[in-house]
């Protein structure tokens, strides 16, 4: 007979991953390979492969991403993003779980895909000016954002002391995936990234239509109710993490003395769904933390 604690870790590993598999479409989740882009005990494998910490990264990275009018637009015009964004969501979730921990093949093949989705979508912007998904530096706010985001989470809720040296490697590994989409340029240190979106600055703004789509993100109802309290502070960390000059130009209100009392919440929440995934009813699902589809972004 099942232990009362094995029972809760086994709900806990199978709630999440309902939130990012689609099981009456048959999807299951991500299982790690040997023949991946990335080495086991790579950076990139140990950033990504944190399920709480990708979950709030990848909210960061969206709220990042949306900032530039072009990035947004994209997304506005061309996608099920406000119809479905739990769908769209697991798709981007599904894809950097796949370039990350999947058969080389597999990775290769989901880039090429994505490669071809980007290549026939173009539009304007409100004042006429023309944009292109496959723009090389659109692609490259894209990723840098995400790179930024999912390090950031994970170095809040998950490794604090990570060395610069460490990020500097994550950073030259997923930049291999963002070379693979067209992105340029590219960072291959943290550095090179801080000054890549230094350099975007001038170029973000908030309208009415970047408003209307963080209400949606971050007032999403979850997919059930027991849910609701883990989505809400998921929502919290990742507003806490974001630059605090990302958070201004949202109007993102910070209540006095919140900041400690979330980031020590979600590192007590990240640490419990870690206790689930190592657990024999993780093992039973596929073993691991690698096997749920986190994180999320305007890919």
């Amino acid at each position: 007979m099942r232990r009362p604690s094995q029972m809760v870790r086994g709900l806990l590993v199978r709630q999440i991953q309902d939130v990012f598999n689609d099981r009456a479409r048959g999807e299951a989740p991500v299982v790690r390979s040997n023949d991946a882009l990335f080495d086991r005990g790579s950076e990139i494998w140990r950033v990504h492969g944190d399920v709480t910490t990708m979950m709030i990264g990848g909210v960061t990275a969206l709220l990042l991403q949306m900032l530039h009018p072009a990035a947004l637009a994209g997304v506005w015009d061309h996608s099920s993003f406000r119809s479905d964004m739990l769908g769209r969501l697991r798709r981007t979730a599904r894809f950097i779980a796949v370039t990350t921990f999947g058969e080389r093949t597999q990775a290769e093949a989901a880039i090429a895909r994505v490669r071809d989705v980007h290549a026939r979508i173009s539009g304007a912007l409100d004042d006429g000016t023309a944009y292109r998904a496959s723009d090389p530096r659109l692609l490259a706010w894209v990723h840098v954002c995400e790179a930024m985001a999912f390090l950031e989470a994970w170095r809040a809720f998950g490794e604090p002391g990570m060395t610069r040296t460490a990020q500097d490697r994550y950073f030259a590994q997923h930049a291999r995936i963002a070379r693979a989409l067209g992105a340029a340029p590219v960072p291959e240190s943290r550095a090179e990234a801080e000054a890549l979106i230094e350099s975007f600055r001038p170029d973000l703004r908030v309208t009415g239509r970047t408003r209307a789509v963080a209400r949606m993100i971050l007032d999403h109802p979850p997919p059930t109710l027991a849910m609701l309290p883990t989505q809400k502070l998921v929502m919290q960390a990742a507003v806490e993490i974001m630059p605090r000059w990302a958070r201004r130009l949202h109007g993102f209100a910070r209540p006095p003395f919140s900041g400690p009392l979330v980031r020590g919440s979600a590192f007590a929440l990240a640490q419990t769904v870690r206790w689930a995934f190592r657990s024999d009813g993780a093992r039973a699902a596929g073993s691991g933390r690698a096997h749920v589809q986190p994180g999320s972004s305007m890919r």
